[in-house]
């Protein structure tokens, strides 16, 4: 098996950098079947390697409800969209899902894992709860490869 990592955010907006931080963690695990991507922001040019992976792994950062006080993480098994292949700049999983689909005719079992975010401010530091939740969600990826 082959995986695809692809952890997005800005790094310089405190939590919403929580998606590029854990594949960075994912980097340093030098496994020969797992390549990790770290962006900005998801782009077409990603259908490529999201049809050459057998498994594919969005990890991003989102709002988390107001008084969260524990790190938790969302892990969503996804679908294409609802047909929506548009060639827009920026787009997100389900809608490069579609584009895989449309180009390549076929789109590997995916994931998305959530991890909450609390503050989105300028910064390059993640809150208490993002940062335990990071170390969940590496603990949720490695569950995946590894099938443990």
């Amino acid at each position: 098996m082959n995986y695809l990592v692809i952890g997005y955010g800005n790094t310089l907006r405190s939590d919403d950098g929580a998606g590029q931080k854990v594949v960075e963690a994912i980097t340093e695990w030098n496994l020969k079947n797992v390549r990790s991507l770290a962006l900005y922001q998801p782009t077409p040019e990603l259908a490529e390697d999201i049809a050459k992976a057998d498994t594919v792994i969005f990890v991003d950062a989102a709002v988390a409800a107001k008084g969260k006080t524990q790190a938790t993480v969302e892990v969503q098994q996804l679908k294409s969209g609802n047909g929506d292949a548009s060639l827009e700049h920026s787009c997100n999983p389900r809608s490069l899902l579609s584009l895989t689909q449309a180009i390549y005719g076929k789109i590997p079992p995916t994931y998305l894992i959530l991890i909450p975010g609390i503050n989105f401010d300028f910064g390059e530091k993640l809150s208490p709860i993002t940062e335990s939740a990071v170390s969940l969600a590496l603990e949720k990826i490695k569950q995946l490869i590894t099938g443990v």
